[in-house]
């Protein structure tokens, strides 16, 4: 819910990137405007139901969150917004783009230092040892188990969501984690060519009950 002064004094609802409510958020804090969050707001909408569909949503959310990024750029680090400037922005570098960025190459790495390791313990089993093995295998877990109890703490602040959904987080973590790292890298890539990439055909499949609110 936007008020209308808001948008009037911002020339209005932005055309010229992907992720237009991201962009129009960052555009009212810049101005001044405060930004609050409403916990018992809800809405509904038909998400894609196909992986195909998924990746390209998420493809054009993560290069519209890029543009929105570049066209904030002075709002960085800038005194007049402390919590814009030095919180929102950085996190969304940060968790959004650099860590996904180079989440894939923390991945490959154990898997390489592992194979490395029952390579070494095969060919010269007197160097090598199972712990060799173990190491990279073991700061991979905890790294794993930061992310996870990470989700956990979410979902405990939320106070809502049942517990059995923690069951889906490794789900997340070792499925959809990795969709997101192709998108990330494709995002990355297509503003460093200077790509244009615009919003594209929108699937609607009608697969989603309207639900009538009183």
């Amino acid at each position: 819910a936007w008020r209308k002064s808001a948008l009037a004094e911002l020339g209005g609802y932005p055309a010229d990137t992907l992720a237009e409510d991201q962009d129009l958020t960052l555009a009212v804090q810049r101005a001044g405007w405060r930004v609050e969050f409403d916990p018992e707001a809800r809405a509904y909408t038909e998400a894609p139901d196909t992986v195909a569909g998924l990746l390209k949503q998420r493809y054009r959310w993560s290069f519209g969150t890029l543009q929105c990024l570049w066209k904030h750029r002075a709002g960085m680090f800038n005194p007049k917004h402390p919590i814009l400037g030095f919180v929102a922005l950085p996190q969304i570098w940060l968790f959004q783009i650099l860590l996904t960025a180079v989440a894939p190459l923390v991945d490959l790495a154990v898997v390489w230092s592992t194979i490395t390791s029952v390579y070494g313990m095969i060919s010269h089993p007197v160097e090598w040892s199972s712990d060799d093995v173990l190491r990279p295998l073991f700061y991979w877990a905890a790294f794993i188990f930061l992310d996870l109890s990470a989700g956990a703490l979410g979902m405990a602040l939320e106070r809502k969501a049942p517990w059995s959904d923690l069951a889906w987080l490794p789900a997340q973590r070792f499925g959809y984690r990795q969709l997101m790292y192709y998108v990330v890298m494709k995002s990355i890539a297509s503003a460093i060519q200077g790509a244009r990439v615009g919003w594209g055909r929108l699937e609607r499949r009608g697969s989603v009950a309207t639900k009538h609110l009183g």
